[in-house]
């Protein structure tokens, strides 16, 4: 049919349903039913990327795998994540937004169910990574339809509808997956994906704006170097980061030929993409200041975000000795407060200069981790609510602004890319985060134990004491005098092991601490972000 036939014969109802898309920006519910879809989609994502960390013993016995084999259950995950992250607005641009993101969250529920149906390693890792580059499609993706969506005096409570999921996605992961693990089994933290899958596909397609048509538009050519420079780079860097510790960073050759391949990988990517005429991940938006600036510290919030998440469970786990669920319902309550928190700062963010809240958000969870360093082995459950609340509360206050600071300046058309580095660099500094502080904490641990062995041998009263009180309780269980000796020093090395972990933990909430005071100045460099203007651009 013409256009002129179109104007004669009036629009029809699906075409005014269409319309308003075309012509400007979503309004009424239709807006806020595409926020749901694609936070919805992120969420998946998100919970999927925890999930499995307290179901990996059971998938070691049930797929007959080692420690280190069933690791890279989660390391092929993020590896093929972070890949296609910064792949997402040409991927977009290519073969159109919502095609891609329907495409993405079918891929993703199928993914999820042949990593359910695996029956041996192989088939896991392999439909894992399958997952993971189907579903980092989703995150970058969700935040720049919303971007594009949404006004910008809009935009705070839109980011906090995404913004809820994220933030909650790593402390939902854990209990979610102990819950499912003990109760149906560990197939079942991938299946419970199809029920909320099968919903967001729906969604989508009923609510996402349909692709514009461009006819006589030439299918861009393909930078498979790009591409392939990205995925030796990103993902040599992501196998660096998760095995570096486990193998001895620079002491194993493998570890030294990955930072070898990222470094001259990440050179020959960025030399490639900046001289490209149709490159596959467009690096010149960097040329916005609060882009480049937001997403450094983007990194830095995603080590306080993932990286305290992966310090909490293990100090609940080794010091206190919770159970999986346990520590989950831990650190639930600062997921919940996350959740409340986003929903208001959604709300203020707007009318406050979001750089004020970034700042606070640095310092109050500086003084949370300031907090933490001061646990002891009596430290329980109670004494830890308040400083993982307030965890929950402050990562808001800078995840949410430091969005809106970014991404918000940016012109329409730099969206989508910019979203994609943004969620890169906040994906590679919790991977970074995760490596930094299991180094520190191991390598703490191994001094603190050398300096406490100092003061405890046999020649030492107090030692000798204590050494001789717990010979004797254990020849009153009835063990033999010999065997009653050895106990008592296995349990004395054990109580020498748990100090100096305890202590460990001490420096690393320290470093952690430190890090977001030393990064807070980079907070002035960034833009306001609520005009929607293309403002700080070099």
């Amino acid at each position: 049919m013409t256009s002129s036939s179109k104007a004669r014969l009036g629009p029809t109802s699906g075409e005014r349903l269409r319309l308003p898309q075309r012509q400007g920006q979503p309004t009424g519910w239709l807006k806020w039913a595409i926020a749901v879809t694609a936070s919805l989609g992120a969420m998946l994502v998100v919970i999927d990327t925890s999930i499995v960390n307290v179901a990996l013993t059971d998938m070691q016995s049930s797929v007959g795998a080692t420690i280190s084999e069933i690791g890279w259950v989660v390391t092929g995950y993020a590896i093929a994540n972070v890949i296609i992250i910064p792949l997402t607005a040409w991927l977009g641009d290519t073969f159109g937004k919502k095609r891609y993101f329907v495409f993405s969250l079918v891929g993703f529920v199928v993914a999820s169910v042949l990593c359910g149906l695996a029956g041996s390693l192989s088939a896991l890792i392999a439909s894992r990574i399958l997952q993971g580059l189907l579903g980092g499609g989703l995150l970058a993706k969700a935040q720049s339809i919303l971007f594009e969506t949404f006004p910008p005096s809009e935009q705070g409570i839109a980011q906090a509808a995404f913004g809820v999921g994220v933030i909650a996605g790593p402390a939902i992961g854990p209990t979610l997956g102990g819950y499912l693990t003990d109760t149906l089994g560990w197939r079942w933290i991938f299946f419970i994906n199809v029920p909320v899958g099968v919903v967001a596909v729906l969604m989508a397609l009923l609510f996402l704006p349909a692709d514009e048509l461009r006819p006589g538009r030439a299918m861009p050519r393909v930078d498979w170097w790009g591409i392939g420079l990205l995925a030796i780079s990103l993902g040599s860097l992501q196998t660096f980061l998760e095995e570096g510790e486990s193998d001895g960073w620079f002491e194993s050759q493998f570890i030294v030929l990955l930072a070898v391949a990222a470094s001259l990988g990440l050179l020959l990517f960025i030399w490639r993409e900046l001289s490209a005429r149709q490159p596959a991940v467009d690096l010149r938006v960097l040329r916005h200041r609060s882009l480049a600036v937001g997403s450094v510290y983007s990194a830095v919030v995603g080590m306080g975000l993932y990286g305290t998440i992966f310090v909490i469970p293990i100090f609940a786990q080794t010091v206190l000795h919770f159970t999986a669920q346990q520590t989950g319902l831990l650190i639930m309550p600062g997921a919940l407060a996350s959740a409340v928190m986003m929903v208001l700062m959604g709300k203020l963010s707007t009318q406050v200069d979001p750089r004020l809240l970034i700042a606070t958000g640095s310092v109050f969870i500086a003084l949370v981790m300031f907090d933490l360093a001061h646990i002891n082995p009596g430290t329980g459950s109670e004494a830890l609510f308040w400083p993982l609340l307030w965890r929950g509360v402050s990562v808001v206050m800078m995840f949410l602004p430091l969005s809106l600071a970014t991404l918000g300046s940016l012109p329409k058309a730099d969206i989508p890319a910019g979203s994609g580095f943004y969620n890169l660099t906040r994906q590679l500094g919790g991977s970074i985060g995760i490596a930094l502080l299991a180094t520190v904490l191991d390598r703490r641990h191994t001094f603190h134990r050398a300096v406490l062995s100092e003061h405890i041998t046999i020649y030492d009263p107090q030692t000798q004491e204590r050494l001789n009180a717990l010979t004797g309780a254990m020849q009153s269980q009835g063990f033999d005098a010999a065997t009653a000796h050895q106990q008592a020093l296995s349990l004395l090395s054990q109580t020498l092991d748990g100090q100096a972990m305890m202590l460990a933990f001490e420096d690393l909430f320290w470093v952690v601490g430190l890090i977001f005071l030393v990064t807070l100045p980079l907070v002035l460099l960034l833009g306001k972000g609520s005009k929607g203007a293309a403002v700080g651009v070099h």
